[in-house]
């Protein structure tokens, strides 16, 4: 029982590292994801404003995929941990 309950542990803390380091990686990333078409038509002084919006819009939907990802392997695990509680 006791090596079981260390080697959840130990899952659970090596868990919450990479979870962080996710979280910390994706705060520090500055942004100049375009494409092509995007940076032609936001070239310029002008459109500094737009382009920063443009780049952000970009980010936003680059990363609902991820968490979408994120969120299900959460609930799986924690669908096994409540089946492997039950068994016990």
């Amino acid at each position: 029982m006791r090596t079981k309950s260390k080697n959840i542990q130990i899952l659970n803390s090596k868990l919450q590292t990479f979870f962080f380091g996710v979280l910390f990686f994706f705060i520090g990333v500055s942004s100049n994801a375009q494409c092509a078409m995007c940076r032609a038509a936001l070239s310029g002084e002008s459109n500094i404003k737009k382009a920063e919006a443009v780049n952000d819009g970009i980010v936003y939907l680059m990363v609902i995929p991820y968490l979408l990802v994120v969120i299900i392997g959460v609930l799986i695990y924690k669908m096994y941990q409540s089946k492997s509680k039950k068994t016990e």
